[in-house]
């Protein structure tokens, strides 16, 4: 993808100084200085906008892809889950995560951050998959993507810390399942979080929090399943919906945010916000967070208990990244769908239905695909049951985003997938808006659905780039 410096924006403002010139008007003969240093200073100014966005995006990138925050404290100083994946060999206790299980969790292998000597290996299967030391190997060579491994002189392993590309990245599987290139912003929708922390020797931290014994917060741990996590659990300990099906969402996509406002299932703030509040309270990091709603102990009885609504540390190693953080985010678009992966002509009818007789465009406004504004709506106004909207502040759920929908077929659709296929979706809004879709018209909004990416929905805001060749993944 071209660099945002490619684009020169500053070529279309030398062309708009020429205009006085080309309609005709001048200056005295001998004094041009001003115009000079006029359009010298513009240009530097645009130089160093272009240059700023470049160092923003490569301080973003690295902060999402390995700062932790100073979480290590938390996953390896509280929890100790580094030990659970050492095991008793190397240190640690149980019998230590091999690559296969840890594969089998959904955690993910960047092959770019490989040794070739360990590539090459790989190729000619001389490395035993079924070994906690090979699961070591990856760490040190910080390979896992969205984890960091931190090794004493020795090499042995003291501690364990998280980053945001834990859950909202996957690889492409190019070199084999599970192990490929980084996809930045794509939902991991086969990690296990609640299994992986489930693994963990020490949950006292939870269940202090919790209030309830260890047993009772690994079968919630346990509950919670592939490409979900509860990120209000230790706000109101609602772990289990009354239907008892669990209280986790799904783990959504980070890409394609540029013009949205409210970002998560149920609103609760922008992209910053969620950010700051993640890397505090979900991460365990170390900065600031302040959310005076949090204090309400109907609501949010734990939070209110335990001050999560105003949290200040002695050392701040998250609001300083912040800003980065966020520019990087936004710039990554949502993909494009693999050529073939649609039907090109339904996707032509699908779209004048979409604005048209199924009035999906209503609230799905492109080319931003939800609400310019307040991006919100009553669980009445959707149809469904309130038992999600309700552990947020505003009690309402968020008009999701559609760019990319075709990269988290996983898992299903909604905030906890009980759609299992985006046909099931457009049969409930048929349903809820007596809509009286034909079949095929529902066929057609679903290949619509997924022709959706940056390239061919429409403009996002972002400068025009060569959009890369995205794999096809699940």
């Amino acid at each position: 993808m071209k660099r945002i410096k490619d684009a020169k924006p500053y070529s279309i403002c030398a062309v708009l100084l020429l205009i006085p010139f080309l309609l005709g008007f001048t200056l005295p003969c001998g004094d041009t200085s001003p115009v000079n240093d006029g359009f010298e200073d513009l240009m530097g100014f645009y130089g160093e906008i272009a240059s700023n966005a470049d160092e923003m995006i490569e301080a973003g990138r690295e902060i999402f892809r390995f700062d932790t925050f100073g979480d290590e404290e938390f996953w390896g100083g509280q929890l100790g889950l580094h030990r659970a994946i050492a095991g008793r060999r190397f240190g640690g206790v149980g019998p230590g995560l091999t690559p296969n299980k840890a594969l089998e969790l959904g955690l993910k292998v960047d092959v770019d951050a490989l040794p070739e000597s360990l590539v090459t290996d790989l190729q000619q299967g001389r490395v035993d998959l079924d070994d906690p030391a090979t699961t070591l190997a990856l760490l040190k060579s910080d390979a896992v993507v969205g984890v960091t491994g931190f090794f004493d002189a020795d090499g042995s392993i003291e501690s364990f810390g998280i980053q945001c590309a834990l859950c909202h990245s996957t690889v492409d599987d190019a070199f084999a399942p599970g192990v490929g290139r980084r996809l930045d912003g794509w939902a991991n929708r086969d990690l296990n979080v609640g299994a992986i922390i489930a693994l963990a020797p020490n949950l006292q931290a939870f269940t202090d929090v919790l209030r309830v014994d260890e047993q009772t917060v690994r079968s919630v741990l346990n509950s919670w399943g592939p490409g979900k996590f509860d990120a209000i659990l230790i706000l109101d300990g609602k772990a289990f919906q009354p239907d008892g099906t669990s209280g986790a969402t799904l783990i959504p996509p980070a890409f394609g945010r540029t013009g949205v406002n409210l970002i998560t299932w149920t609103g609760w703030g922008s992209v910053p916000y969620w950010n700051a509040f993640v890397a505090n309270l979900e991460m365990h990091g170390k900065g600031t967070f302040f959310d005076p709603r949090l204090n309400d102990d109907e609501k949010f009885p734990i939070a209110a208990r335990e001050g999560f609504g105003n949290v200040r540390s002695d050392t701040d190693r998250i609001t300083p990244k912040l800003a980065a953080l966020h520019f990087y985010q936004l710039s990554i678009p949502a993909p494009d769908p693999p050529e073939g992966s649609f039907d090109s002509e339904a996707a032509k009818r699908g779209e004048t239905l979409f604005s048209g007789k199924a009035d999906c465009a209503r609230c799905h406004v492109p080319p931003l695909f939800v609400e310019p504004g307040w991006n919100m709506h009553t669980p009445e106004e959707i149809g469904i049951d309130a038992f999600q909207a309700n552990r947020s502040p505003d009690g309402r759920y968020r008009t999701a985003p559609l760019k990319g929908i075709w990269t988290h077929m996983e898992g299903g659709f909604f905030h906890d997938g009980r759609f299992a296929i985006l046909l099931d979706v457009i049969e409930h809004y048929d349903e809820v808006f007596s809509l009286q879709l034909t079949n095929d018209e529902k066929d057609d909004l679903v290949e619509y659905l997924k022709s959706l990416g940056s390239k061919d929905s429409g403009s996002d805001g972002t400068v025009a780039v060569d959009s890369p060749t995205w794999p096809e993944k699940h």
